[in-house]
């Protein structure tokens, strides 16, 4: 399987811009305020795809998302292939 993580969760706002006197625009502006991550890992061989949308990205999190995947395939041994984010690496949780 091949695992990956994407983050989603972001607003737009109206704020000024710096602009030549006398105009003042209203622009969008983009602003952060709170995320959730969805994880996913899809199989090459059957194309099916496991996912779980968690709070955080963390070694704890990435671990909750390992067992829930290793829990759907109960008798299949699963060779997952990620990325090199440090949460993959971990050897203990924070």
């Amino acid at each position: 399987m091949f695992q990956d993580e994407a983050r989603f969760g972001r607003i737009s706002d109206s704020r000024r811009c710096w602009c030549k006197k006398p105009l003042r625009p209203l622009v969008k502006a983009m602003l952060t305020h709170e995320y959730v991550y969805a994880y996913a890992a899809v199989s090459p061989l059957d194309g099916r795809l496991d996912s779980l949308v968690l709070p955080h990205v963390n070694a704890l999190c990435m671990q909750l998302f390992i067992d829930e995947v290793a829990s759907r395939y109960p008798v299949q041994n699963i060779i997952m292939v990620v990325d090199g984010a440090g949460w993959h690496k971990a050897s203990h949780y924070t």
